[in-house]
């Protein structure tokens, strides 16, 4: 199918209704068709690992199609250009998380773009720096203790921004390397107290939040076994 095509077909599949509920959860609403990432990924389906269809998908600067997007490209295509250009054009948290967990964190260069990204002032851009850790540290099953705690300086250091959706992927991603194993558990505890000392409402949210699912039994039993 070619990109004409699939961009009348998303065309028809436009739910003003699903627009609006989406639009309650915080997703953006400009350019924005009401699809749900299910029917997305069926349309992905025959399109795996076309990297020049998925540019083009991207600049078409539909909601869906940029998330169609990141769900059909090559990660061994995607440079770290392509990257920065795509994380220039984030406005919602969904194609934020949707082309860090499809794509970015299965390129050679997520540990580069966290580096790159924790500090940037961008919502989205910032938000992007979390998730991907967030997404690395439940995919990347080689990676070290090591290298998950090389990411807590970031965490701490974001850890004060009282933005919503950098928020919300600050705690995301210290929960997540919290639960990789027992030594990280409490390392990630450690950093979480650290963190509840800190003179700011967002750092105190962040910590208890964590620390309330990192010494929950469901998670220390998991680790457990």
């Amino acid at each position: 199918m070619s990109y004409d095509a699939i961009i009348a077909q998303l065309k028809s599949l436009a739910n003003p209704h699903n627009v609006e509920g989406m639009a309650r959860f915080g997703i953006a609403s400009a350019n924005t068709l009401g699809i749900s990432l299910p029917v997305l990924r069926e349309i992905a389906r025959a399109h795996k690992k076309d990297h020049a269809l998925a540019l083009q998908l991207w600049d078409s600067g539909i909601h869906e199609a940029r998330i169609l997007a990141t769900i059909i490209d090559d990660p061994q295509q995607v440079t770290p250009e392509q990257m920065e250009a795509w994380a220039a054009d984030f406005d919602s948290w969904d194609v934020v998380d949707q082309a860090c967990s499809n794509l970015f964190e299965k390129t050679p260069y997520a540990d580069q773009k966290i580096r790159a990204w924790h500090a940037r002032d961008e919502e989205f851009v910032k938000r992007a720096a979390f998730s991907l850790i967030a997404y690395v540290a439940v995919h990347h099953k080689k990676a070290s203790n090591e290298a998950m705690e090389a990411y807590y300086p970031f965490i701490k250091g974001a850890a004060t921004d009282p933005r919503n959706f950098v928020k919300k992927a600050v705690n995301w991603a210290l929960r997540q390397i919290g639960k990789r194993n027992r030594a990280l558990n409490a390392s990630a505890l450690t950093l979480a107290r650290e963190i509840a000392a800190l003179d700011s409402k967002p750092a105190h949210w962040i910590a208890a939040d964590a620390i309330k699912e990192l010494t929950s039994e469901k998670t220390l039993s998991r680790l457990n076994d």
